[in-house]
């Protein structure tokens, strides 16, 4: 049985390293048969990380392509604000912007935009843009109107512009964990 020898000469290698000169340099002292063999051991070590860093980046531009938003996402995305017409329908259903006590909360119409943004694009809360004000304030006020019934209000006032129904909120048992 005869061994099937790969020619490495037309694939691209990676640069040499300093431990890899430091064994290329004394391969030259040892036997000839040693320093063909350490030779061709550095060719196809090099050879074979090339390919595997390129099957690495040609992985993660796929898994970026599969993470990217759809154009229908992006198309809604791309609206942004909450319109004159739905905050009207919407601006009734909210509380007060200055409360009796404490500070003045956050513009209710920017929250409110950045709920329906991170709704309509099912993206991470995290990646809710800047311009719709903390992702954590919309969260934690998102949260607390659903747990209300005051979002479920807001989503009926909107009608069929409203974004997707949202799961039900995980219930907390007497334990403090969650169950869903």
């Amino acid at each position: 049985m005869t061994e099937k020898k790969e020619d490495h000469s037309t694939v691209p290698l990676l640069p040499l390293t300093v431990p890899e000169v430091r064994r290329l340099v004394q391969a030259l002292g040892a036997a000839d048969e040693e320093r063909a063999f350490q030779l061709g051991w550095s060719r196809w070590r090099r050879a074979h990380q090339a390919e595997a860093q390129r099957c690495h980046s040609a992985r993660h531009l796929r898994e970026r392509a599969e993470h990217s938003m759809p154009t229908a996402v992006v198309a809604a995305a791309s609206r942004g604000e909450v319109t004159d017409a739905e905050w009207t329908k919407i601006q009734p259903l909210v509380p007060s912007q200055k409360p009796s006590v404490g500070r003045p909360r956050h513009d209710h119409r920017t929250i409110v935009s950045g709920i329906l943004w991170v709704l309509r694009t099912a993206a991470p809360w995290r990646e809710m843009p800047a311009q719709f004000g903390k992702w954590d304030t919309a969260y934690a006020r998102y949260r607390l109107w659903r747990a209300e019934g005051r979002w479920q209000r807001i989503i009926d006032a909107l009608g069929p512009d409203a974004p997707l129904p949202t799961p039900p909120l995980p219930v907390l048992s007497g334990g403090g964990e969650v169950s869903l």
